[in-house]
């Protein structure tokens, strides 16, 4: 098994936004299917908390061993972790392939989401708290992967 680590904090904006925009079908307690936001892509995902297991195809699971944000938004369709509408219905409609590949920058497409959010009358301080707190739930979990 491979310890999965603290995703990017862009993530979890980018999982918020997956469950506003209907993008999350849980296939039951254990399965979903989360669309991605441009084109034809969708990942599979796979977690059992039991046994602290979490599986998803998107390539910061697969490659970089991080939570992926399917998985993310996954949890939060189930409750398992925390979701806010306020921050999550502006971000539906966010093109995050397009806006990663523009900046190339985790932490510059951060500053350009929390500049938009701003413009929706949610305040950086409070998308911080949010992240900050959905993070630390992540890693409540302690979730891991089975190696390839």
């Amino acid at each position: 098994m491979i310890r999965l680590s603290r995703p990017p904090r862009i993530k979890v904006l980018e999982a918020l936004g997956a469950v506003a925009g209907g993008r999350v079908t849980c296939l039951s307690d254990f399965e979903a299917v989360v669309a991605a936001s441009e084109g034809q892509r969708a990942y599979k995902v796979f977690v059992d908390l039991d046994k602290r297991v979490a599986e998803s195809d998107d390539n910061g699971t697969v490659y970089r061993n991080y939570v992926g944000y399917p998985i993310i938004a996954f949890l939060m369709a189930r409750k398992v972790l925390p979701y806010f509408e306020e921050v999550g219905r502006p971000l539906a409609t966010v093109k995050w392939r397009s806006i990663n590949e523009k900046y190339k920058s985790y932490r510059a497409v951060e500053a350009v989401i929390k500049s938009m959010l701003s413009k929706q009358g949610v305040s950086s301080h409070k998308v911080d708290e949010i992240v900050a707190l959905v993070l630390d739930k992540l890693d409540e979990l302690q979730l891991s992967k089975h190696s390839t």
